[in-house]
């Protein structure tokens, strides 16, 4: 495609995404796959000035007024921000500034992800809450801002008086919402901001007020009581408006990149979005010079965090195989920087996900972090496509051993059932080494491969025979004397592992660390565990039939008996060291949940304390959750975990719970 005619095509395509954006409140792209777009158009319109629009949207600043309400025409025009991506374009942004004003000042404050608002006062009273539009024509919203408590409605200034700033959506508020709506069959929103945005645009005035919105006021346009902007902040906070403590002023554009470094870090404790970073020049006679371009003041500048999703394309869709025989499909992807890591592959997480989104191989596709840790195939851009996409046929058999692989009953996911399938053997061995199971260090699933494809490792009992083979070992690359000493040395005390971590590194379907500690808690040994019957089993709480069955299943296999017989030889141990929980202490039964750095205690200890007294211990806060423990830093799972009701208490509380018990 030539220039002239990309071009159009971005115009059109802004112009959509704009309208999703700013009209509907739900986009159907992420803001930073927007943002490289509208980049892309200026960088083009700056190289074909012969091809200059009016009605460009690189002319324009947000979208038309939504009917349902009255046109107001800004006194000034809102504005947007540009925006800069990466530490070295901030820094010439600066110098530009700076060498021409040197010694400047900036001041540094948080890019609130809501909804641009102008209030308007007279004689000390609210008059007009106005949305930013098109920049020249808002949306008069008076009656459902007047609804946000920490707005003022009078403020002790006689005169006219003009403060813009950002109205929100709290997560905790965003949390409540969600649910209800989920509660009554609703569409749920995406985010926070487009919430925010929703509920403002309502004509009736009594569900912005349930909403639970606030604001946050970071700009006066024409503010006679300062001569800079951070007095100007200072001053409408003396007239009760609510201004971000966030903001800093800092002399060095190094320290405003510091600062930001470490408002990225901490950024999910807040309890509301930020997208980004605004610097500004602080001195208003220094604004006055700098000026403005059409869209946006040359004073100013937006830093974009990396992004939380991003658009990329699926060069081509393939099946692992992992211990327990699951086959599943993952995406290569075209490399792409997500969250500040690159990105070359996503989960699908199952035949039937693929299905049901409609991924295909060479779509654009959304991913995200799933978890923060896991990248995910949100969904397909459908209207993306040409005549290069192929649905994707799962593989009737499996890609490594060329075994059938099967769909169970009930299953979501497919099987190899091969036990002697190499990709089971590997990484089955892998989870039996690893931290939470035998804790073998040195045996990840790297080398663990390594070893197999050596011939020195095909069962869990080998591992225990390594040492038997110093001479081979040592003859494999990057296995030096060293690393052979560590390993024989960490096999050796794993020997010593209490029976929950035995029973759960054998990878037993179904049977994860909070059922091996029970089952460790209630048979004491393996051999009680081994003659224990389904209904036995069943009964157990949190067991269930379902796994009850297999764990008897396993257990009644000759080949994995002669195994554990194999472990009593070695001398490993098949007791548990646990002391059982008392019904009667304050975890017992509980579903908690960790969140924020604790200072007296590691993640994992903290754990091991309230497994130890019969709690579960979970990753996400759901209304089953019975108690949040938060430290430091705690992040949204204490916003949602409030707003559901749940019990919390800080490290303090949990000491002294603890202690008790």
């Amino acid at each position: 495609m030539d220039e002239k005619a990309r071009i159009k095509e971005l115009r059109a395509l802004i112009t959509r995404y704009n309208y999703e954006y700013h009209v509907l409140d739900a986009p159907s792209i992420p803001d930073h796959e927007y943002d490289m777009l509208f980049r892309e158009l200026l960088d083009l319109e700056s190289r074909h000035p012969e091809l200059d629009d009016p009605s460009s949207p690189t002319k324009k600043v947000g979208y038309t007024v939504a009917e349902g309400f009255e046109k107001v025409v800004h006194e000034r025009p809102m504005l947007s921000l540009g925006d800069v991506f990466s530490y070295e374009e901030l820094k010439a942004w600066a110098a530009k500034i700076e060498e021409e004003f040197p010694h400047i000042e900036y001041c540094v404050e948080y890019k609130i992800d809501g909804l641009a608002m102008s209030l308007s006062y007279d004689d000390g009273i609210l008059q007009k809450a106005v949305t930013r539009g098109d920049g020249t024509v808002g949306e008069d919203v008076t009656n459902n801002v007047k609804t946000i408590r920490s707005i003022p409605l009078s403020i002790p200034y006689k005169y006219h008086y003009e403060i813009r700033g950002e109205v929100y959506m709290p997560r905790k508020s965003f949390y409540a919402l969600n649910a209800q709506r989920e509660e009554n069959g609703e569409t749920l929103f995406a985010n926070p901001r487009n919430a925010a945005a929703g509920s403002i645009r309502q004509l009736d005035s009594r569900i912005a007020a349930s909403r639970g919105l606030d604001a946050f006021w970071y700009h006066v346009p024409d503010d006679v009581n300062a001569d800079n902007h951070y007095a100007s902040l200072e001053y409408a906070k003396s007239l009760g408006f609510r201004v971000n403590d966030g903001i800093k002023k800092y002399h060095n554009i190094d320290d405003v990149c510091a600062w930001i470094e470490k408002v990225n870090t901490m950024r999910d404790s807040l309890d509301y979005d930020i997208d980004g970073m605004v610097i500004k020049v602080n001195d208003y006679g220094i604004q006055r010079q700098l000026g403005f371009t059409s869209r946006i003041p040359k004073w100013a500048i937006a830093y974009k965090f990396p992004p939380e999703e991003v658009v990329t394309r699926v060069e081509d869709i393939f099946v692992t195989v992992g211990r327990t025989g699951k086959c599943t499909p993952n995406a290569r992807l075209s490399t792409v920087r997500l969250a500040g890591t690159s990105v070359s592959y996503a989960t699908l997480h199952n035949e039937d996900y693929i299905r049901d989104k409609d991924i295909r191989i060479n779509d654009e596709v959304v991913v995200r972090k799933a978890g923060e840790i896991i990248p995910e195939v949100v969904r397909s851009l459908k209207e993306k496509r040409d005549a290069s996409q192929k649905p994707y046929v799962f593989p009737s058999h499996c890609p490594v051993c060329g075994s059938p692989i099967y769909r169970l009953p009930g299953e979501a996911a497919h099987f190899c059932i091969n036990n002697d399938c190499s990709a089971r053997l590997v990484a089955g061995i892998a989870h039996f080494a690893s931290r939470d199971a035998m804790n073998i260090d040195g045996l990840g699933e790297k080398k663990v491969e390594a070893l197999h494809e050596a011939g020195l490792l095909a069962s869990f009992e080998d591992i225990y025979r390594l040492k038997e083979h110093k001479e081979e070992l040592l003859k494999l690359d990057k296995f030096g004397l060293k690393s052979y000493e560590n390993l024989m040395e960490a096999i050796e005390k794993s020997k010593q592992n209490s029976l929950e971590h035995l029973i759960y590194a054998l990878g037993i379907r179904q049977v994860g660390e909070k059922a091996a500690r029970i089952l460790a808690l209630e048979y004491n040994n393996m051999d009680n565990l081994i003659a224990a019957d389904v209904e036995s089993l069943s009964a157990i709480k949190d067991i269930g039939p379902i796994t009850a069955e297999a764990i008897h299943d396993f257990f009644t296999g000759v080949q994995n008996r002669r195994m554990i017989e194999s472990f009593k030889e070695f001398g490993i141990n098949i007791t548990c060291l646990l002391k059982k929980a008392e019904n009667d202490n304050v975890f017992f039964g509980k579903t908690v949940v960790l969140t924020g750095t604790l200072e007296g205690y590691s993640r994992q200890e903290a754990t091991k304390l309230l497994a130890d007294r019969g709690a579960h211990v979970s990753g996400s806060v759901s209304k089953k959750t019975d108690v949040v423990i938060y430290g430091k830093d705690p992040g949204s799972k204490l916003d949602k975990a409030r707003s559901l009701g749940v019990e919390c208490i800080d490290e303090d509380e949990f000491k002294e719970r603890m202690n008790g018990n």
